[in-house]
């Protein structure tokens, strides 16, 4: 007996860091982390529900700054050689802990782990968004897309051809590599803001997810809150709210459930307990010792010291959550049906994928352990995707999306606060000219044809909502402030080359190369 139905969604994403002018580049080991920790695990998980025939549903955005990093051949010849060197000290850490067998299965655990991630990643020709296309083609995992740069596009409102060159360049990177438009888009922090549903369907996309405020503050509320989608009477284009309860039992820092003490502890790690010469060829390219992606304990309580990481155990625990897991939604799937008048509740459980393997390690078992125990249960929750749950119950909603983010406060304080505010006048600025040279330049020379194009990449690249983001947090705030300063100078410069008719073609040469995110762009999708 079906009590409710569950959409998880994973919202992949890392913005584009590509320093071919060095030889190894610190921010860089955001993907090679993520690919090791997060989405090689993720993609081999997903393959092992396949081979044993488990019903699984999973909806997953893959950004386009994301994909395009997992294509580029120069980010793929240093993750494999990152990979290597990972491997390398795996070797060494399982010699090393030969005579203590607190540590020595947990080394070996390393040395499996990362020879599976070598052969995995060769197997996938070292592109993994070939699983993600061939896992899709089983109906199973619904792709979905979102905006070009992950721009926050709520203080884009007063641009809305800059919205719209995010949001139809992302559809088109989608399609490049993934085949087809996407039915659905993540809005880029969930943030929204009335109207931008026009956008949204302007550009053929059918559903988009919202943090649970946005829908329950629509106008005018919906009968079933955020346990059914709503359409906006003016577009038909659907919006799903995050269901709040999901969210905490995994989220929360009180009651989630990565911070278990049998898990395994995030911040303890090699590079910062071992001795700094044995641990320096696997450090960061300044030799700073920081987190190299061994860790040998688990997070056992609140204070500093910790006991030895026991794998089986946590395994156990993974399990034991998962059931607990389901166990909850069909209690609350059972006490909302009471307001459903008949209808099957929707829990939308979107999280950021990283949260899986990089900061909860055991977020992939867990995972695994709750798409495998949902296709045993004769009662409880179905899994499903939100596009999947509209097509077969229908949606009967109708009404208009509130201004909203998942953001701290819930709008739009992260994104604009005086760590971050002087951006804005900048990337305002930029749209306004990028408008004005695609409206000007109909069919120009090649070469100013190029430099209109790479204008078009700063402009996106600069309009990244990562950048805000280190800014309020403080992490990699320096590199967050170089990159937007990076886009800035070059925008103007080519700017004024354009206008002058002397295009510095060896310097536009080297901005291509480095900042070559999005080849087919046209810059004429700002007209």
């Amino acid at each position: 007996m079906r009590l409710g139905n569950l959409a998880f969604v994973l919202h992949a994403h890392l913005p584009f860091v590509r320093h071919p002018e060095h030889p190894e580049f610190l921010e860089e080991d955001w993907l090679f982390e993520a690919l090791t920790e997060t989405y090689l695990p993720l993609i081999a998980m997903l393959q092992s529900l396949e081979r044993d025939a488990v019903e699984w549903r999973l909806t997953m955005s893959v950004t386009p700054t994301l994909a395009a990093m997992l294509a580029d051949p120069l980010l793929q010849d240093r993750y494999q050689a990152r990979l290597g060197r990972l491997a390398e000290l795996a070797a060494k850490e399982l010699e090393r802990t030969r005579w203590e067998p607190e540590f020595h299965h947990v080394a070996r655990m390393y040395v499996e782990k990362f020879s599976q991630c070598q052969a995995l990643y060769e197997r996938l020709e070292r592109n993994p968004n070939k699983a993600f296309r061939t896992l899709a083609a089983t109906g199973r995992l619904e792709l979905i897309g979102c905006a070009a740069t992950h721009a926050y596009l709520p203080l884009m409102s007063n641009h809305p051809k800059a919205q719209r060159a995010q949001l139809e360049l992302g559809c088109r990177e989608f399609e490049r590599h993934f085949g087809s438009r996407p039915k659905g888009l993540w809005l880029p922090e969930c943030g929204y803001h009335p109207g931008l549903d026009r956008i949204i369907a302007d550009c053929g996309i059918g559903y988009f997810f919202m943090d649970t405020h946005g829908v329950l503050l629509s106008e005018p509320r919906p009968r079933y809150g955020a346990f059914e989608p709503i359409r906006s009477p003016d577009t038909g284009v659907l919006a799903f709210g995050r269901d709040q309860e999901s969210s905490r039992q995994v989220w929360s820092k009180i009651e989630g459930y990565p911070g278990d003490p049998w898990y395994r502890d995030f911040y303890r790690d090699v590079g910062f307990d071992l001795d700094y010469e044995y641990v320096r060829p696997y450090l960061n390219p300044a030799g700073e010792r920081g987190a190299i992606g061994i860790k040998y304990h688990r997070i056992t309580g609140a204070g500093e010291a910790k006991l030895p990481y026991d794998p089986g155990m946590a395994r156990v625990r993974a399990g034991e959550h998962a059931a607990n897991f389901l166990f909850n939604r069909e209690k609350q799937s059972e006490w909302i049906a009471g307001a459903m008048d008949g209808r099957v509740p929707l829990l939308v459980a979107p999280y950021d994928a990283e949260l899986f393997g990089h900061w909860w390690y055991e977020g992939p078992i867990w995972l695994e352990e709750v798409f495998r125990q949902a296709s045993r249960r004769q009662r409880g929750v179905s899994l499903t995707t939100p596009w999947r749950h509209a097509q077969s119950e229908g949606v009967l909603q109708e009404a208009r999306p509130a201004f909203s983010s998942w953001g701290e406060g819930g709008y739009s304080t992260f994104w604009l606060n005086g760590n971050n505010d002087w951006i804005y006048p900048h990337i305002h600025e930029m749209a306004t000219r990028m408008e004005r040279l695609a409206t000007e330049h109909i069919d120009p020379p090649a070469m100013v044809r190029r430099a209109l194009n790479q204008a078009a990449r700063e402009l996106l690249l600069a309009q990244s909502s990562d950048w805000a983001f280190s800014l309020t947090t403080g992490a990699h705030a320096e590199y967050a402030v170089a990159r937007v300063r990076s886009h800035v100078h070059a925008f103007l410069s080519l700017d004024q080359q354009v206008a002058s008719g002397e295009i510095d073609n060896a310097w536009l040469e080297d901005l291509e190369s480095r900042n070559n995110i999005f080849p087919d762009v046209d810059y004429r999708i700002f007209t």
